[in-house]
């Protein structure tokens, strides 16, 4: 005992003396491998054009979609998911460019694995939002409501057509009832048993999406509430894993990954299979806009975010910052 008291025994500070000791004693390490880059494919376009809401991020042309996937092959990123985003006058009522063989996504998926073959993950958005004229995640019936079980029909199209041209991975991201059981019947009647399926399992109904609409061109008028899942709920979510994982879903995943860390965590401890998480566009935006404003340090908050996802559970983590970040780890 001295006279300011008893020192502490316990000095956790200890394993956190240097960068050497912490890198050590690290518990959790972001790796190039756990990352997979979402982009965008626009039809039509000569350049790339720039996405207002998301600073660098582009819609690509197939050209320069061929070099973002060999760059991110060079950087280690594990997988690129691609969205289409089809001329405007091609959108219809069914989102029929969706399933044409020749649509913008399927050639892509043929671009792309044409170029890094199976060095990257191909995957897929499976999903009508980008193709039909009304922005919705599915065909309508007559009083204007989202048709779950004509969907499905329509998904069972894509998953074909997706699969055809080569993807690896299809995420089917609608939040239909069923739709992980369609797509898994439609991928094995047409020979494609090895063609993997993520599960929008988690898919929120979140503001956080904005920017996105944006990247896809979305026609949306209204929201998607009817559908995708209410933020309030995390029970909904462990429902909808049992399902997708029944149906036979061969990976699931969270999105947004920010707001829903929580159900990231649970869900991550209740399966065996691999699980993902999707920063969005939302979450991109408001790292970029407030480091323009020099009111945090960007690559440092970059690095914290993803950390903290990968903490919570995810394997694998769709950011926007793949890339990037692979190179620098």
């Amino acid at each position: 005992m001295t006279k300011y008291g008893s020192f502490p025994g316990a000095r956790p500070r200890r394993l956190r003396t240097t960068p050497a000791m912490r890198r050590m004693v690290a518990e959790h390490r972001l790796h190039p491998a756990d990352l997979i880059l979402p982009a965008f494919v626009r039809e039509g376009v000569a350049e790339p054009v720039p996405i207002s809401a998301m600073p660098g991020v582009v819609q690509h042309t197939r050209d320069t979609l061929r070099k973002a996937a060999v760059e991110a092959v060079e950087a280690g990123v594990a997988g690129i998911m691609l969205f289409g985003v089809p001329e405007d006058d091609k959108k219809d009522a069914l989102g029929t460019a969706g399933t044409d063989p020749d649509g913008i996504l399927q050639c892509a998926i043929r671009d792309v694995r044409a170029e890094v073959g199976d060095d990257l993950v191909i995957m897929s958005d499976l999903c009508l939002d980008e193709y039909t004229d009304h922005g919705h995640c599915g065909v309508l019936d007559a009083d204007g409501r989202v048709d779950n079980d004509a969907t499905l029909e329509r998904y069972a199209e894509m998953a074909q057509v997706q699969a055809d041209a080569g993807v690896h991975v299809v995420g089917p991201s609608g939040m239909m009832d069923g739709q992980i059981g369609v797509v898994r019947d439609a991928l094995d009647q047409t020979g494609h048993e090895d063609v993997s399926i993520l599960a929008y399992t988690a898919k929120y109904s979140s503001a956080f999406y904005g920017p996105f609409r944006e990247a896809i061109g979305s026609s949306l008028k209204g929201d998607r509430k009817t559908y995708q899942q209410d933020p309030g709920n995390l029970r909904e979510s462990l429902r909808e894993l049992a399902l997708d994982l029944e149906e036979g879903a061969d990976m699931v995943m969270v999105k947004p990954a920010l707001p829903y860390l929580d159900v990231l965590a649970k869900i991550a401890d209740s399966v065996e299979v691999p699980v993902a998480a999707y920063q969005i566009s939302g979450e991109y935006a408001m790292v970029e806009a407030a480091a323009e404003k020099g009111w945090i340090d960007r690559d440092k908050a970059i690095l914290e975010m993803l950390t903290g996802i990968k903490r919570a559970g995810a394997g694998m983590i769709l950011t926007y910052w793949a890339t990037e970040v692979a190179r620098g780890l």
